[in-house]
């Protein structure tokens, strides 16, 4: 239950933020501690069996990650475009785009009677690429009236991405029996150290959001609404089954919003992580939302019957 109310906890906190920022200013540091915490939590619930998965699902994981690093990057920019944004803003929605899918997927999958274990092997491996490709698509998008620090954002993603995932891959497997029994308490880590991270974000850049907020929010929901769209109705085309159909629209809506307000605040400016602070909010409300209405819908064996109900 306090899982499922974390747009709830993610809402709360960023009032409070906003009209007492100095509680959560100081906390500025901790951002990428925070987010080392929950990639090391993604980790630990991964083994190498679900990176196996990949070469059984090797044609959907391809069509996916493709997706996924096709449509969000240039919906950001074209939404970005469409709205006007400053640099600011702009390399906030790109950094959105750029980063892998989210660790909320895999739950909304489940929830939705996806494939899971294709879940899981997607967001595993755009975790992976996403640590070359983020960096590497932001300044190609961005061009040249940005310096995009692509090095430092490389190494950084290889300490706060790779690192700690590949540590709890390594935990997980010698010592899965400890990890079993505390596996329970890592949603639980992970919600609090992005509803963190949101409070944080939100209280170095509360003097702004007045201004931006609104707007922001709907570029926002713009772009998670092309994702959810394009990822859903392209593997749909491709003649992909209604479950793997669901899969791959989680996965390639539901972005890492949580590392883009990161990298954001470490790498630019605390306005620049307004998108990805608003995405990640809005991201688990609209996830939720779909996730409910394709529970309550039968998933067919082939995608024509299930659009025929």
């Amino acid at each position: 239950m306090v899982i499922q109310l974390f747009p709830f906890w993610a809402l709360l906190l960023s009032a409070i933020a906003f009209f007492q920022p100095d509680l959560f200013v100081g906390l500025k540091t901790q951002i990428v501690p925070l987010l080392t915490i929950i990639m090391l939590a993604m980790g630990l619930t991964l083994s190498p069996a679900d990176f196996k998965q990949v070469l059984k699902n090797g044609k959907a994981v391809g069509v996916g990650v493709l997706l996924q690093f096709l449509v969000m990057p240039i919906a950001a920019f074209c939404v970005a475009f469409a709205f006007g944004f400053d640099t600011e803003l702009t390399v906030g929605m790109l950094l959105v785009g750029s980063v892998a899918g989210g660790t909320s997927s895999n739950v909304m999958c489940y929830l939705a009677k996806g494939d899971t274990a294709l879940s899981i092997s997607m967001t595993a491996i755009s975790t992976l690429l996403g640590v070359i490709l983020t960096p590497f698509l932001v300044s190609l998008m961005i061009g040249q009236s940005v310096d995009v620090p692509v090095a430092g954002m490389l190494l950084s993603l290889l300490k706060i991405v790779l690192l700690p995932v590949a540590a709890g891959v390594l935990i997980n497997t010698f010592f899965s029996k400890f990890v079993r029994k505390a596996e329970p308490i890592f949603p639980y880590i992970s919600m609090f150290a992005i509803v963190l991270i949101i409070a944080i974000v939100v209280a170095l850049s509360a003097s702004k959001i007045v201004q931006v907020g609104l707007v922001v929010a709907a570029a926002v929901i713009i772009h998670n609404a092309i994702g959810l769209t394009l990822g859903y109705w392209v593997t749909y085309l491709l003649g992909f089954d209604a479950r793997v159909c669901r899969t791959i629209a989680f996965e390639v809506g539901l972005q890492n919003s949580g590392l883009a307000a990161a990298l954001a605040v470490k790498f630019f400016t605390p306005m620049a992580a307004l998108p990805g602070t608003i995405f990640s909010v809005w991201h688990n409300i609209s996830g939720s939302l779909l996730a409910s209405y394709w529970s309550r819908r039968p998933v067919a064996e082939n995608n024509s019957e299930e659009t025929s109900k």
